[in-house]
């Protein structure tokens, strides 16, 4: 199977709303909990947070696929 493929499998919607999601929870995870004196340097910085969070959020919702009888004979 080739990666195009392979990328027609994944739910693309899903995959969307995860990186919605965790920019959305990144950035609030910077904005409540985050780091105020600056001195942590992931947390105190809103661009980087948010990226962690797309990346939790889509690493979440990302679709897998599921291991059958049938996948494994071959």
């Amino acid at each position: 199977m080739n990666l195009k493929q392979e990328f027609n499998k994944i739910d693309l919607t899903k995959l969307l709303i995860g990186i919605v999601i965790g920019a959305i929870g990144g950035f609030s995870y910077y904005y409540f909990i985050g780091c105020s004196s600056g001195s942590c340097p992931i947390t105190s910085n809103p661009y980087l947070m948010t990226i962690y969070g797309v990346f939790f959020g889509a690493v979440l919702f990302f679709k897998k696929k599921k291991v059958t009888e049938e996948t494994k004979e071959e």
